[in-house]
């Protein structure tokens, strides 16, 4: 008679042995099983800042870490949108021309037909989801790769690019409403005040969570857990809170950035769509079956992605004042895809959060602005980025692998 495979145990139910060879060898076990969430990158940015602060105090003065999040808002943006692609386990290559193509429509509107700036806003987002539920239509219907269909969108909307900006080749934003959104600071009183409701939000966050773990029967962590972690984000918060006092105050363009991953994940952690997301990435034949509409979610995904991409293609020319036919182009796509890995969202989809976009950000921004500080060329930089790429996605595979013996995927 064949035995009846076993179930597979929970993670959370499983207890580290006692003393210090049981710590050590329940660490391995999360690491093999890619357990440990955010903390590999969040250990790993601490190492870079402080190498590039001993390299150079200025690193972490105010006015450079706020030049640093002002830096990546825009490539974070497009990097959430990247986030759900991966999640499916496909890729978009088109990203970073859609968010160029984006903001030219947006500029070519606002400054050469004079329409006002919230209209010209609406339609480069709206150009983006355009373009992206596009591409997913054309991958669903046609069952054509999305590597292909992206790789031709990253050709076809180049020379629309240079389409829609015409001889000039550059157009000079000077709408003061479009160029508010990353030229406005708004008072540290605001900085603290966002920051204490988060640090709110939480505190009630953890209770909530604990209840609903009780209700279920699930093993509840003790208290200290949760305390230990609501105070170390609270710092965390009273730390940046204080680095935009001590500069130029809060800058728009970061709420932004934040505000839009804080919806994403909500999106993804609170409903319906963000269930189905998960579950076409983790298998799409199982979701068919389980009666998901595994090709609306694929659509729906591509033009929230391309969306995004055009809402920070729209952030990066309000910083740079102007949209011109390099917009989008260079290592933009590149940077988006690998903040979205280096995060913690895996190429083999089904697992990430919106955060990776954040963490992945400060990563691929922190070593870009630190090795300019340095007067570093930009093939170190590319070399670096590439290894610290590689190795995030090796610790992916691994961690892979780990859940596949465990029996969890």
């Amino acid at each position: 008679m064949k035995p009846a495979s076993a179930s597979p145990i929970d993670p959370r139910l499983i207890v580290d042995a006692p003393g210090l060879s049981g710590a050590w060898a329940g660490f391995r076990r999360r690491v093999a099983q890619g357990e440990l969430g955010s903390l590999p990158v969040v250990v790993g940015l601490a190492v870079i800042w402080a190498i590039f602060y001993s390299a150079n105090p200025r690193f972490l003065s105010p006015v450079n870490l706020t030049n640093l999040l002002l830096q990546i808002a825009a490539m974070g943006t497009i990097s959430a949108g990247l986030v759900l692609i991966l999640l499916l386990g496909e890729i978009d290559l088109s990203a970073g021309v859609v968010s160029g193509l984006s903001a030219a429509v947006m500029a070519v509107l606002n400054v050469k037909l004079a329409w006002p700036a919230i209209p010209s806003l609406a339609a480069g987002v709206a150009c983006g989801a355009a373009i992206g539920a596009f591409h997913g239509l054309w991958i669903t219907r046609l069952k054509v790769p999305s590597f292909v269909v992206t790789l031709a969108g990253l050709l076809a909307w180049q020379g629309a690019l240079l389409y829609v900006l015409g001889d000039t080749g550059t157009i000079n934003l000077v709408d003061d409403v479009i160029l508010a959104i990353a030229g406005t600071f708004w008072p540290p009183a605001i900085a603290w005040a966002l920051a204490g409701a988060a640090a709110f939000a939480l505190s009630g966050g953890a209770v909530i969570g604990r209840r609903r773990r009780a209700a279920a029967g699930l093993p509840v962590p003790p208290w200290r857990a949760d305390v230990a972690s609501i105070a170390v984000r609270a710092l965390l918060l009273a730390g940046v809170a204080t680095v935009f006092t001590l500069d130029r105050g809060l800058p728009v363009a970061v709420v932004l950035f934040v505000g839009i991953v804080l919806a994403l994940e909500t999106l993804l952690r609170r409903t319906r769509f963000g269930r189905h997301v998960f579950a076409v990435g983790g298998g799409a034949e199982a979701a068919r079956r389980a009666g998901i509409a595994v090709d609306r979610v694929r659509v729906l995904v591509y033009a929230l992605a391309a969306a995004l991409a055009a809402a920070g293609g729209i952030l990066a020319a309000s910083r740079l004042l102007a949209v011109n036919q390099s917009s989008g182009s260079g290592d933009v796509l590149l940077s988006a895809i690998a903040a979205a890995v280096i995060g913690g969202t895996s190429l083999f989809g089904g697992r990430g959060s919106a955060w990776s976009a954040v963490l992945g950000a400060l990563v691929i921004g922190s070593i870009s602005n630190g090795m300019d500080l340095l007067a570093l060329s930009s093939s170190v930089k590319f070399m670096v980025t590439g290894a610290v790429l590689l190795v995030a996605a090796s610790i992916d595979a691994v961690s892979r692998r780990g859940r596949a013996a465990a029996g969890r995927i």
